[in-house]
C-alpha cells in the first residue's frame, strides 16, 4: 500500500510523541493470543489488552484498529499497560451524561452478575439492580448474561463515574402500550397465544404478550379437573379463546375447552340407551359412583345399580377411585348433562330365571349365611338366598328363634316352597323334607299308651316331655302326683326320665296330654282323668302346645 506524505508524517509524529498515562491513543492489533491481544501503539511501544474487554473477541483479527487508554507507561521490562474499556468509558462518558440529562435510553450488553444486580456494558461500565431488570424480579439473573437490552439511565455520578440503569421502566411502558393496543383490537372469539404466568386454586393467569387474562378452572376442560396444576404449569405456552372483555377494568376472560366442541351436544347419538361403555371411576359418594367415559362426560352408577342380589351399603365397599370398569347406559339427560349407568345390567338378573331354576319342590343344599329373629337365610348360589321361616323348621316343635335349630355356617338341606319374583324372595322349608308326624299320629301314639321320655322344659303349669318322632307331650301339674304340688320344679327337673301315660291326643290342635300319676291307672281311672282334663276352662287348658311353649319361653326369659 502506498503511504502518502501526510500520513507518513502523522506516523512519524506519533512515533516520536512520548506516551503519557491516561492518554487515549489509537493502535493496531498485531497479534491475537488465546486470552489477550498485542497492540502496536507506535513509538516503538506495544501493549497487551485482555480478551475480556472485547465484546466479540472471536471476530477480532490482525490489523484491526483499536482505541486504548494508557494505564501505565513503559515499566522496567518495557511493557505498556493498556485498557480498551477505559478508553471507551472516557470517550463515552460525555455522551452518557448527555443521555442521562435528557432522560434517554442506551443499548447495553450484560457482562455478568454482581451482588444485587447486573453489570452492563454501555460503552462504560454500568449497574442495573435486580429489582429494575424486569416487571417481576427474575429468579435467575444468569439467563441475562451475554444478551443486549435497552436501558434507561436513571442515575449518573460524574465524580465516581458510575451509572445506574433500569430496564423495568421501559418494559412497563412497552407493556402498557401493548395492553392498550390489545384491548382495542381484541374481540370475543379470538384465539390468542399466551404463556401461563401464575396458577391459583380457581384458575390461571395467562400473559397475552402484555395483557394478563384469567383462564378459570371451569373453562379449562370439558372433563373433571380438581386443580389447574393437573393441566397447566407456569411458563407453558398455549392457545386460548377470548370469551369476554372488560375494557374499562382491563380484564379479559379466557377459555381453553372452547377450542373443542362440547361433547354433550351429540351425546344421545354417541351413547344410545343399552350401549356398553368403558370408563374410569373418578369419584365415590354415598349414593353412587361417578364414571368418566370420555373427557367431559361422566355418568352416575347409583348404588342400587351395582348388583342384582347383594345389598351394597356404599359404593366404596366394591369400587375404588381410578378403577377401570364397564357399564351400560340406562338414561341420558342432555340439558342437565347427566347419564345414568348400570353395572348389574352386564349380567342376567338371577331373579328373572329363579322361578325356572328353583320351582317349588326343588331340593336345595347350602350354608346358613345369616340369622334373624324370624328365620334363617340359606345361600342357594352366589348372590341368591332363600329364607327359612321358623315355622318351616319343624313339624312338631315351637321354634322361637332359628338359633335353636341352626347356626351361621351350617350346611343344611331344604326344599323350595315359593319364588316371589316381584319382592325378590324365595321361601325354603326344612320340615318339608320329612313327613308330618301328625298326619299319622295314630301309628305312633294312642290314648292309654305308656311312653317314656325326658323332661325338656318346665313351666309353672307343668312339664314338657320329649317323645319319639320329635314330638313333645305336656304333663299338666295336676297330672304329676296324687298329692297337690305347688311348684313343678319341686318334683321335676330338665333331663329327668319319666314314664307317663297318654291320656289325650288332639290332632287338630296338634297336642298330646300325658299323665305321670296315671302310669299305673286302670282303664276306668283313665277315663275319669281324661274327663277332668276335658272339663278345664279355656284359660286353664294348657295342653295346647303352642300356648304352653309360649308361656314356657316367657318364663325362661324372665
Amino acid at each position: 500500500m502506498a503511504v502518502t506524505t501526510q500520513s507518513f508524517a502523522e506516523m512519524l509524529r506519533q512515533y516520536e510523541r512520548p506516551l503519557q498515562t491516561g492518554q487515549i491513543v489509537r493502535g493496531t492489533i498485531i497479534e491475537v493470543r488465546p486470552k489477550e491481544v498485542l497492540v502496536d501503539i507506535g513509538g516503538k511501544s506495544e501493549g497487551v489488552v485482555s480478551a475480556s474487554e472485547f465484546e466479540d473477541f472471536a471476530n477480532v483479527k490482525l490489523g484491526d484498529p483499536v482505541d486504548v487508554l494508557i494505564e501505565h507507561a513503559e515499566d522496567k521490562e518495557g511493557n505498556v499497560h493498556l485498557s480498551k474499556e477505559k478508553a471507551e468509558f472516557q470517550q463515552n462518558w460525555d455522551r452518557i451524561q448527555t443521555i442521562c440529562n435528557e432522560g434517554g435510553t442506551v443499548i447495553g450488553k450484560v457482562k455478568g452478575v454482581v451482588k444485587g444486580g447486573l453489570l452492563i456494558n454501555i460503552g462504560v461500565e454500568a449497574f442495573c439492580p435486580s429489582s429494575q431488570v424486569d416487571v417481576t424480579p427474575p429468579k435467575n439473573l444468569m439467563t441475562y448474561v451475554g444478551n443486549s437490552y435497552e436501558f434507561k439511565v436513571v442515575k449518573l455520578n460524574p465524580d465516581r463515574q458510575n451509572v445506574v440503569l433500569s430496564r423495568r421502566e421501559l418494559v412497563e411502558a412497552e407493556r402498557t402500550a401493548r395492553r392498550s393496543s390489545l384491548l382495542s383490537e381484541m374481540v370475543p372469539g379470538d384465539i390468542r397465544k399466551g404463556t401461563v404466568k401464575n396458577i391459583t386454586d380457581f384458575g390461571a393467569f395467562i400473559d397475552l404478550n402484555g395483557l394478563d387474562g384469567l383462564l378459570h378452572i371451569t373453562d379449562m376442560s370439558w372433563g373433571r379437573l380438581n386443580h389447574p396444576s393437573e393441566l397447566l404449569k407456569v411458563g407453558q405456552e398455549l392457545d386460548v379463546v377470548v370469551l369476554d372483555i372488560n375494557r374499562e377494568k382491563e380484564r379479559v376472560s379466557l377459555g381453553l375447552k372452547q377450542k373443542e366442541s362440547n361433547p354433550w351436544d351429540s351425546i344421545e347419538a354417541k351413547y344410545p340407551l343399552g350401549q356398553k361403555v368403558k370408563g374410569k371411576v373418578v369419584n365415590l359418594v354415598p349414593y353412587g359412583a361417578f364414571v368418566e367415559i370420555e373427557p367431559g362426560v361422566e355418568g352416575l352408577v347409583h348404588v342400587t345399580e351395582l348388583s342384582w342380589t347383594k345389598r351394597i351399603a356404599k359404593p366404596s365397599d366394591v369400587l375404588k377411585v381410578g378403577q377401570d370398569l364397564e357399564a351400560v347406559v340406562l338414561g341420558i339427560n342432555r340439558e342437565e348433562q347427566k347419564i345414568s349407568l348400570g353395572i348389574r345390567q352386564l349380567e342376567t338378573n338371577p331373579w328373572d330365571v329363579a322361578h325356572q331354576k328353583y320351582p317349588p319342590g326343588t331340593a336345595v343344599k347350602g350354608p346358613i349365611r345369616n340369622l334373624t329373629s324370624y328365620g334363617a337365610f340359606i345361600e342357594l348360589e352366589e348372590g341368591l338366598d332363600g329364607m327359612i321361616h321358623v315355622s318351616d323348621m319343624s313339624w312338631t316343635r315351637k321354634i322361637n328363634h332359628p338359633s335353636e335349630v341352626v347356626k351361621k355356617g351350617d350346611i343344611i338341606e331344604g326344599v323350595i316352597l315359593e319364588v316371589d319374583k316381584a319382592n325378590q324372595r324365595i321361601s325354603v322349608g326344612m320340615k318339608q323334607l320329612s313327613t308330618d308326624p301328625w298326619e299319622q299320629i295314630e301309628r305312633f301314639f294312642r290314648v292309654g299308651d305308656l311312653v317314656q321320655g325326658k323332661v325338656t322344659k318346665l313351666a309353672s303349669f307343668g312339664a314338657f316331655v320329649g317323645l319319639p318322632h320329635d314330638i313333645d307331650g305336656l304333663v299338666h301339674i295336676s297330672q304329676v302326683s296324687e298329692e297337690r304340688i305347688d311348684k313343678i320344679k319341686n318334683v321335676l327337673k330338665v333331663g329327668d326320665d319319666v314314664n307317663a301315660r297318654v291320656i289325650k291326643i288332639d290332632r287338630g290342635e296338634r297336642r298330646i296330654g300325658l299323665s305321670i300319676k296315671a302310669a299305673n291307672y286302670s282303664p276306668e281311672q283313665l277315663k275319669a282323668e281324661q274327663a277332668v282334663l276335658d272339663s278345664l276352662k279355656p284359660g286353664e287348658d294348657l295342653v295346647a302346645l303352642e300356648h304352653a311353649f309360649a308361656q314356657a319361653e316367657e318364663k325362661a326369659s324372665k
